[in-house]
């Protein structure tokens, strides 16, 4: 299934996910700046993605954890979640996510 990831500077990239796959790795593996601190423990906001309006209410909601985790990410929007807690199924072919400004990958 292919995600549509927009970065902060306009950049489109599109990758190619499996069922089962978390969009952080995914993002990641596209070489996106979503550093994953926690590693998808929800310890940490450094996976926070803005999900296109159209594609949002799709998704399973967020828990309550990670809404607190998003209550620490900067530039959040309503449409934020962390990517690491979304795991891709076949009905996502398609979807759209931004990069918000303030990610940064402390890694590179």
């Amino acid at each position: 299934m292919k995600v549509t990831f927009t970065t902060a500077d306009g950049e489109v990239v599109v990758a190619q996910g499996e069922s089962g796959d978390s969009l952080l790795r995914l993002a990641q593996a596209a070489g996106l700046p979503l550093e994953g601190t926690c590693e998808g423990q929800m310890a940490c906001s450094t996976c926070h993605v803005v999900i296109a309006q159209e594609w949002f209410d799709r998704l399973p909601d967020a828990s309550e954890e990670e809404e607190d985790m998003l209550d620490l990410a900067a530039g959040v929007q309503r449409t934020s979640r962390l990517s690491c807690q979304i795991v891709l199924g076949e009905d996502m072919d398609g979807l759209a996510v931004a990069i918000p400004a303030e990610s940064y990958d402390m890694r590179r």
